[in-house]
This record gives C-alpha cells, sequence and structure tokens, in this order.
C-alpha cells in the first residue's frame, strides 16, 4: 500500500471505532436505564453493548501498518 492512501485508511478506522464506541455506550445505557422492561435479557443486552465498546476501544487504539 502507498504512503499517501494509509492515511485515509487510518482516519477511517478511527472514526469507526469512534462510532462504534458511541454506539456502544448509547446501548448500553439504554440496556441499564430500562433493566425493568428487558428483565432477564438485561445481561444478554449488556454483554453485547460491551462487546461493540471493545471493538470501538480496539479499532481506535489499533496501528494500522
Amino acid at each position: 500500500m502507498s504512503e499517501e492512501g494509509s492515511f485515509g485508511v487510518t482516519a477511517t478506522e478511527k472514526l469507526f471505532g469512534l462510532i462504534l464506541l458511541a454506539m456502544g455506550l448509547v446501548a448500553m445505557y439504554y440496556t441499564l436505564t430500562s433493566a425493568a422492561a428487558l428483565m432477564a435479557f438485561t445481561g444478554f443486552f449488556g454483554f453485547l453493548s460491551l462487546i461493540i465498546i471493545i471493538l470501538g476501544v480496539a479499532l481506535i487504539i489499533a496501528k494500522v501498518e
């Protein structure tokens, strides 16, 4: 890959990581605030939100070679 195109790939990866992180945090917020309505599924949706947050953080801290 050329040096000129690597900045765009890096910027896109970081932006996508920030979007995933924001989506995960919003999903976790709504999961925890509506725990009474979700009842038994609160843990399941909380776990899914945590996976999205971890993926977002991983994309933010990853280095493109």
